[in-house]
């Protein structure tokens, strides 16, 4: 990666962590799950509002990390409208992505292309992936996540 391309995507995570996108409760929710990062205390919650198999709205809340937060507010950008198995297989996406390398992403992965780098810091994965496991255990009954 080139570090114009770099400078980019650093800005791009610090603009979703300064203000991010879809952030808070639903008044009215069908599903919500909790997710806990122990080792660096990242804190979320997923709030959904699904109505058949669509995703109409989605929130989270919580405390964590710029990569943490970043990776929030762009999952819920990329998983709003959209049905609840193309939700899933954005998940499994966004996990390839960012921990193995891959081939080109598609479409609807170029805005969380910008949180592929964390492969480089496995520790820095967890904080990626929490408000993804996040959501998953959100959309399989509210269970809670954990990425112990």
């Amino acid at each position: 990666m080139n570090e114009a391309l770099r400078e980019l995507y650093q800005e791009m995570i610090l603009d979703h962590y300064k203000h991010p996108r879809n952030f808070g409760t639903l008044e009215e929710e069908t599903s919500h799950a909790s997710g806990n990062n122990p080792l660096c205390g990242d804190r979320i919650a997923v709030h959904l509002l699904l109505e058949g198999d669509r995703i109409r709205d989605v929130r989270f809340e919580g405390i964590g990390c710029a990569i943490s937060t970043a990776s929030a507010s762009m999952m819920t950008s990329a998983i709003k409208g959209k049905s609840v198995g193309e939700a899933r297989r954005l998940f499994e996406e966004f996990q390839a992505m960012v921990t193995r390398e891959g081939g080109e992403p598609g479409e609807e992965m170029k805005e969380l292309e910008a949180l592929a780098g964390v492969r480089q810091h496995p520790v820095r994965i967890k904080c990626a992936t929490l408000p993804w496991h996040t959501m998953l255990a959100a959309l399989n009954g509210g269970q809670e996540a954990t990425t112990e």
